[in-house]
């Protein structure tokens, strides 16, 4: 390691005195200015990483659906899941380092990781289209200059296309090919097999209008659009061009405030949907006739899938093991209706997208979403070979039909990660082939009535929970009193637990109607309010 080339770029990049930042399941974000040192480091750690597990690492620089003025950096591992739970401790640490401990640092995570300095190493950089993402690029790469590494340069991309990237590479082009053309093409490729088994999709034309958050997403579906096949017809909204990136639109914006988009004029029934920031999450909506607006949110997108996922698999007759992944802020109808309507095992972890790909993989098919629309399928390797086997070799017509199906999911859908565009295509999909319209879609099932509230305390860490986050431990007496609660409504059941990032306390509460949501989630908030050390007034309803 060349400790003058360190010192000379670490003083070009110097770190704010007295900031702290944590390396979360986000990896970091925060205001775009505090992030230069970062960033650089990031570009160091990612070296380190490459020559630890002697593959290619990704780097994304972006904030998703955080404000404009936000950034953000997170590493991507060799098969392109998150960063590894030990090394966001390593992040962190060298986050944090003095200017004058960055050596020593660098020196400690390599006794501590085994990493051998004089392996190659590479590293794939993608970022989004914030107006700081291209200088905190270039602050990546003088990091991966000052070790030695080799970089490619995405340059605009977004979060999953990297991912996505990183896998191609790693399993040498097995997984497709590391462009984004290879990209492109694997998916539209799969997505026009599909629709051609679609018989009867009940209308010629598909339209679909898109909010792209004004981010990155409206570039990509645009480099994309010729790729489609003529009977889908995209038409794009909050490109970009105009307004702020996820400024009172995109994903988040639509699920936290149930309404539609600005940037997006909505006429009854049309199918509409919205991506975030730096495309990794999706949520779909409509308006009725008469003019009520209706969110169908990931829950819904991993019923529709399992619906479909299920009725293939039977067809197949092979026993393989399928689950749905979800975690406490799952609609208790959607998991009802999963269950006992279309019995697939549902399991509950803990919020997290790395918990819920994690359990996952313990299927042979594991279907899992957030309810903010940041979900994906995964298929087991054995899995994977016996359908592409069944697809070559089997004589039953209506069985090889299903496994051909079934192959052109597994190719149109990411398996690295959440993707807004691959999800939205395999949604697309789905509903041409079972000709099903979006109200049809809508009414598997009602969502319960819910509310989301969140309560300011002095720490956050005085709560603790247990059993995936659906109950409190600490502070005593407050689960007792949160159980007394629940009990005083139909239908009813609620949760609190910690921000990751913010002394903040989340409050989930459903019941019968939203009168009685609204009422048990403000009343779990006083009890949180005067047990766990709320801050400011008492919570007002």
């Amino acid at each position: 390691m060349d400790s003058e080339a360190l010192k000379k770029f670490s003083a070009l990049h110097p770190k704010p005195a007295g900031l702290t930042l944590h390396y979360g399941t986000a990896g970091f974000r925060s205001r775009a200015e505090q992030l230069d040192h970062v960033v650089f480091r990031m570009g160091l750690l990612a070296i380190l990483r490459s020559k630890a597990v002697t593959a290619t690492i990704g780097i994304m620089v972006t904030a998703s659906h955080n404000p404009e003025e936000d950034n953000g950096i997170k590493l991507v591992d060799p098969l392109g899941e998150m960063l590894h739970p030990s090394w966001e401790e390593y992040a962190t640490q060298l986050a944090n380092a003095e200017e004058q401990e960055l050596q020593k640092v660098i020196t400690d995570i390599c006794q501590k990781a085994a990493v051998n300095l004089h392996k190659d190493a590479s590293v794939f950089i993608g970022r989004d289209t914030r107006p700081s993402s291209e200088k905190l690029s270039q602050s990546v790469i003088d990091g991966i200059q000052v070790l030695g590494g080799q970089f490619h340069d995405y340059g605009l991309v977004t979060t999953p296309q990297l991912h996505y990237m990183v896998c191609c590479q790693n399993t040498q082009g097995q997984y497709g090919k590391a462009t984004l053309e290879g990209y492109y093409e694997k998916l539209s490729k799969a997505f026009m097999e599909l629709i051609k088994q679609s018989h009867c999709s009940g209308e010629s034309q598909r339209h679909l209008k898109i909010d792209c958050a004004n981010g990155i997403g409206a570039l990509k579906l645009s480099e994309m659009k010729p790729y489609f096949p003529h009977e889908v017809l995209i038409h794009i909204y909050n490109d970009g061009t105009k307004d702020k990136l996820n400024h009172l639109c995109g994903a988040d914006f639509v699920k936290v405030h149930q309404k539609p988009p600005g940037g997006l004029d909505m006429k009854p029934n049309e199918r509409c949907c919205s991506f975030d920031g730096d495309a990794d999450r999706i949520v779909y909506y409509y308006k009725d006739t008469a003019g009520h607006f209706h969110l169908i949110d990931g829950d819904k997108i991993a019923t529709l899938i399992s619906i479909f996922l299920k009725e293939l698999l039977a067809k197949v007759r092979q026993n393989f093991k399928m689950a749905v992944v979800q975690t406490a802020y799952a609609n208790g109808n959607s998991t009802r209706y999963l269950q006992e309507t279309l019995k697939v095992p549902v399991h509950c972890v803990k919020t997290g997208v790395k918990h819920l790909h994690h359990k996952a993989q313990e299927f042979d098919v594991g279907v899992y979403f957030e309810a903010n629309g940041h979900g994906t399928v995964l298929f087991s390797k054995a899995a994977e070979t016996k359908i592409r086997q069944l697809v070559k070799e089997e004589k039953d017509d209506e069985k090889r039909e299903a496994a051909k199906m079934l192959e052109n999911m597994i190719d149109l859908i990411n398996q690295t990660v959440g993707d807004a565009v691959s999800d939205m295509l395999v949604i697309e999909a789905i509903l041409a082939l079972k000709g099903l319209t979006v109200q049809q879609w809508d009414a598997l099932y009602t969502d319960l009535p819910n509310r989301l509230l969140k309560v300011q305390v002095a720490d956050r860490r005085v709560i603790d929970t247990t059993d995936a986050e659906r109950r409190a431990l600490t502070p005593l007496g407050l689960q007792e009193q949160i159980d007394a609660l629940v009990r005083k409504y139909k239908l009813s059941r609620a949760f609190v637990r910690p921000s990751g990032t913010e002394d903040v306390v989340r409050i989930y509460a459903e019941a019968d109607t939203q009168e009685n949501a609204d009422a048990l989630a403000h009343e779990v908030s006083l009890a949180v309010f005067h047990l766990a050390g709320g801050r400011g007034a008492p919570p007002q309803p």
